[in-house]
Order: structure tokens, then sequence, then C-alpha cells
């Protein structure tokens, strides 16, 4: 009998998705019998304080019987997340566009204060010189 020590997962198809320091890894293996599994690795970059980096990695294995399920159950999930929140990000740490669309709609709120301020004067409102000088 072969050690399990021994055996190494042949790897069939491999997919990565990178975002930010965040890498995911889709990989398609084998088992012994043949048949084939999902692991999906998320490895997050860090660094030390000498400016050296490491990575810290964490697994799931998807068995094919779960496949069903889980896809449902991520799908639930992430239609929950777009419904309730929409697809913006907003969050200044995962949108590498955060200050320019925040300086943006700075600005759109403040020409549309000018203009409501603008729309809100009336004519008993102007201001006239006195005469008596």
């Amino acid at each position: 009998m072969q050690n399990q020590n021994d055996y190494n997962a042949e790897e069939i198809f491999s997919n990565a998705l990178r975002a930010g320091r965040r890498t995911y890894f889709f990989d398609v293996r084998e088992t012994k019998a043949g048949d084939y599994y999902l692991t999906i690795t998320e490895s997050k970059k860090f660094t030390n304080e000498d400016g050296t980096f490491y990575y810290k990695k964490h697994k799931i294995y998807l068995y094919k019987e779960d496949f069903a399920e889980f896809n449902s159950s991520l799908k639930e999930t992430c239609d929950f997340i777009i419904k309730n929140k929409g697809e913006e990000v907003i969050s200044e740490k995962h949108d590498k566009d955060f200050d320019k669309k925040k300086e943006m709609k700075v600005e759109s709120e403040s020409t549309e204060e000018n203009n409501e301020k603008e729309e809100e004067k009336d004519f008993a409102d102007v201001d006239f010189e006195s005469d008596d000088e």
C-alpha cells in the first residue's frame, strides 16, 4: 500500500485571480481513484519589519458531491450582497479609485448645494447699500 505522504495529487487545471494583496487559486486535482476535486487557495501577502515579505495561505477542498449546493449557496450569498449593497465598492481600503470618486462626489455635492442656494435666493434677500453715508 502506498504511503499517503508519498502521494502528490496531480494538478489538472489551474486558474488564478489577483485581487490586491490577495491571490485566489482555483486548482483541479485528481484523487487516487481518478476523480477530480477542487481546491480554492487564498494567498495573502504580508510584509515583515525588515521589508521582506511572506504569504499566508488558506485552502478549501471541494468535492464534486458538494458542487451544486456550494455553487447555489455562493450565488445566493453574492446575490444578497449585490441586492442590498450594490456592486460599487464603498471601502477606501479596497477601492483603488476611492479617493478620486470621493473627491468627485464632494465636488458634485458642493455644486448641488450652490445651485440649491441660488434657487432659494429670493428678491427680498438682496442687500441694498444704505444712503446714510
